[in-house]
């Protein structure tokens, strides 16, 4: 087993690993660091990855890229709706309000959602690293946006585990940047924290990190974010500048043309990295539409002019960043700028503005996210040993909880998880309740979230009726065994809760490592008092609780599952046992995948990847065939010429043309079956000619060895006795004689003719012959032993009860 980190971007994917000497990031089948993340759909399979980006210009409509930014969304977002403007590819929304996929695929009209194409980059890259590292690939950390929301973090797990893969964490990208260059700095002061920021500029969005490291210690003191500004806006800007050029100087609308727009959105990506090193950059595309060819130039200064409003924006997140961490520019040690968008040389003067220092650039922009995640997964994983480090990282919305009630908190502005808490975390609610009753959570601060996007979280029903007493076939109980709430049995009940008095529930809450929020358990709370004289009031306000809170940096506390309370009376102590009973908890995640759509994603994943498997399987078997049509052909005027009868060779060679014009015809597209079948009965033809050839030098090989043999005893029968060197000696005639005799035979038959001499046959009588000369020498060498003393001193030395060997 091995443990691994993902960096899936917008635009290109990186797979770090952990080794025995460090962290390194793993190369895919093009020897390349990074991944397109694309998923491009051909007639028969799918092109992932590389393959698939270079599809895309070719069949725009059926290539999926830019995932990101549709999984977890819904179709309505504002955001949305402006980023599916700019991508090829049909859309709709779906059922549950979520964004369908639409594109043609094995002669059909197929939909997916952002989930299962996200799965598909996963299973691509599990397969690379599982393919480099020769090993299986499960264990992982997977780096997210921390702007990601709990349905964006549940559809990357869902993703995961269609694929195959087991998160160990969910881990956000600026943490894992700052994991990455905490842990491996000597140089921290142990006078107090040193504050980095690392301003992370990618494909399509910007990220900031304050983080506060000490020696084997690192804490994130905040996170601020724009989801709408990554590197693609600036390439948007040149597209804009140049598509307005070409429409007036080419009279050609790029706009209209996907594939056109696809064209000259990647030229306008590479100018953008030209123009980070030099003051000016031309653009030439050939044939772009209607078969005219375009020029194009722009200088430096024009770029950032026409760039300023966006770069005006990064110091948005920044100052925000700066803000919420509660320190002054004056007290950030250092400034990290990473990130596959900022190469831009004046991005730099702006972040010099906000903080006061010339950022700085020590840390590979594309990899040091999946370097980060894969050095958190070895720290999770029990197969490695890491160093004591431990990351406190903190969550960057305020989460609440709400009941028909109102909120279930008692903190006066409703808020369960404030924004900036640390996580894993988890927080224990003690209410009064008679029925079965909701928990909602959803985020308190909708300025917090990216715009747009739903305060919705989730909605768990906690069960407090009779339904221990239902019986195992009632339907309730058997529509939530089926759906996957909880299992079904005896130890669910049966319990009853007046309607007249309020049961004590104890519900923990808890905000994972993955950052998504749950109702983990649920029990009823009964007291028992170990003698007669009255309780004290219960308070039966209709929403009494209490919240405690356990929780530590990185790691997760339970409470205790039973406890002792004493409650006092006028002038008696009395003591109460405690009774715990679980209640059952189900749980509806707003957009979220129930099992049986998860289950029949799965199942869809399988059956694209056994197709994929037999397309590629088909493929080799028709290129084995068109290499051996070639290959043969190439023999037959050579190596075959003088091994192979007229006949044979006029047959062979029409057979092989008729092959080739069926392979460029009819063939073009067949099944593997038939493929095997037409390189099956091409070899009948030629194996025979293929033996004699084979056969010439096998003899020859098979015929050196029994000479050798022959001269070799022949010299070792020199030390035999008279008797025993005649045996030897003819033997060798015997054998030599027969090598002659079979050989002449041979000899006068043409090559194109089947031997009567085979290597086999020369091999088999090597081995007898050498058998029948050991044999001799073996039984002859016994008795000059006993006469030279061997022999005495053998039986003198058993008899002293001495084993020799």
């Amino acid at each position: 087993m091995s443990v691994v980190g993902f960096d899936v971007g917008n635009e290109n994917c990186v797979i770090g690993v952990a080794k025995q000497r460090g962290i390194d990031v793993i190369l895919n089948d093009e020897s390349n660091r990074e991944t397109p993340a694309v998923v491009s759909f051909g007639e028969k399979q799918r092109f992932i990855g590389s393959a698939g980006a270079a599809s895309a210009t070719m069949n725009p409509k059926s290539t999926i890229s830019q995932v990101k930014r549709l999984i977890g969304r819904k179709y309505r977002e504002p955001a949305v709706q402006k980023d599916l403007k700019l991508l090829p590819f049909a859309t709709s929304e779906g059922p549950d309000g979520g964004i369908l996929i639409h594109l043609q695929y094995m002669n059909e009209k197929q939909s997916f959602s952002p989930v299962q194409i996200m799965a598909m980059l996963f299973a691509h890259l599990k397969q690379i690293a599982e393919k480099n590292l020769e090993t299986d690939v499960s264990d992982c950390v997977i780096g997210i946006p921390s702007y990601f929301t709990d349905l964006h973090r549940r559809a990357y797990l869902y993703a995961a585990e269609i694929a195959g893969l087991k998160p160990l964490r969910l881990m956000h990208d600026g943490t894992a940047t700052a994991l990455g260059y905490g842990i491996y700095k000597t140089d921290f002061s142990a006078g107090g924290p040193t504050n980095v920021v690392f301003v992370d500029v990618g494909h399509c969005d910007t990220q900031v990190v304050v983080a506060s490291f000490e020696p084997g210690h690192m804490k994130i003191l905040s996170h601020a974010f724009d989801s709408d500004l990554g590197g693609r806006d600036f390439d948007e800007v040149l597209f804009r500048h140049f598509a307005a050029n070409f429409k007036e100087q080419y009279n050609i609308d790029v706009y209209s043309n996907a594939r056109a727009s696809k064209r000259l959105r990647a030229a306008c990506e590479k100018l953008k990295k030209v123009l980070s090193a030099n003051p000016e950059a031309p653009l030439n595309i050939e044939c772009l539409m209607d078969e005219k060819d375009v020029k194009g130039f722009i200088k430096r200064e024009d770029f950032e002019r026409l760039s300023s409003d966006l770069l005006e924006k990064i110091t948005i997140p920044c100052r925000k960043a700066l803000h919420d961490s509660g320190l002054t520019a004056d007290r950030i040690h250092t400034l990290e700028l990473v990130g596959s968008g900022s190469r831009i040389p004046a991005m730099g003067r702006i972040l010099n503005s906000v903080f006061r220092k010339e950022p700085g650039r020590t840390i590979n922009a594309s990899e040091c996210v999946a370097r980060g995640c894969a050095l958190q997964c070895a720290m999770l994983s029990p197969i490695f040993r890491v160093r004591e480090y431990e990351v406190q990282d903190s969550f960057p919305f305020s989460i609440g909880f709400a009941s028909v009630e109102g909120p279930v908190c008692t903190l006066s502005n409703g808020i369960l998880f404030p924004k900036g808490h640390s996580f894993p975390s988890m927080k224990v609610l003690t209410l009064q309740r008679s029925s079965s009753f909701h928990l909602e959570a959803f985020y308190t601060n909708q300025n917090e979230l990216p715009p747009g996007v739903s305060d919705k979280i989730s909605k768990s029903t906690l069960f407090t009726f009779l339904f221990g007493l239902l019986p195992i076939t009632h339907p309730l109980k058997e529509k939530f065994s089926h759906d996957g709430f909880f299992n079904i049995s005896e130890k669910i009940g049966p319990f009853h809760i007046p309607h007249s008095e309020k049961a004590k529930i104890k519900v923990k809450i808890q905000l994972n490592l993955h950052g998504i929020v749950t109702v983990e358990s649920a029990c009823l709370i009964k007291d028992q008092t170990s003698h007669s004289t009255s309780e004290n009031n219960v308070d039966t306000h209709a929403e009494n609780m209490e919240v405690s809170t356990r929780e530590a940096s990185g790691v997760m506390h339970g409470t205790d599952d039973s406890y002792s309370a004493h409650s006092s009376g006028d002038d008696t102590r009395k003591s109460k046992a405690v009774k715990r009973q679980d209640i059952p908890v189900s749980e509806s995640v707003d957009g979220g995948m129930t099992l049986m759509e998860l289950s029949q994603a799965q199942e869809k994943e399988c059956q694209l990847a056994e197709q994929d498997i037999k397309v590629e399987r088909t493929k080799d078997k028709k290129n084995t065939l068109e290499a051996y049509v070639y290959e043969t052909r190439n023999k037959l005027l050579n190596t075959y010429r003088s091994f192979a009868t007229d006949s044979e060779r006029e047959g062979i060679s029409s057979n092989l043309k008729q092959t080739e014009e069926w392979l460029y015809e009819d063939g073009d597209d067949e099944s593997e079956h038939v493929y095997a079948e037409k390189l099956e009965d091409l070899k009948k033809m030629v194996d025979p000619v293929d033996h004699r050839y084979k056969e010439e030098e096998a003899r020859a090989q098979a015929t050196h060895n029994l000479l050798n043999s022959i001269v070799e005893h022949r010299m070792a029968a020199g030390s035999l006795p008279a008797s025993e060197k005649e045996t030897v000696i003819n033997e060798c005639h015997k054998a030599e004689q027969w090598l002659r005799e079979k050989s002449h035979q041979q000899e006068a038959l043409p090559r194109n003719a089947d031997p009567v001499l085979w290597s086999s046959e020369i091999k088999r009588k090597t081995e007898a012959f050498e058998v029948m000369c050991k044999h001799v020498m073996r039984h002859k060498s016994s008795p000059q032993k006993t006469e030279d003393g061997s022999g005495s001193d053998h039986r003198s030395k058993r008899d002293d009860g001495m084993d020799v060997d």
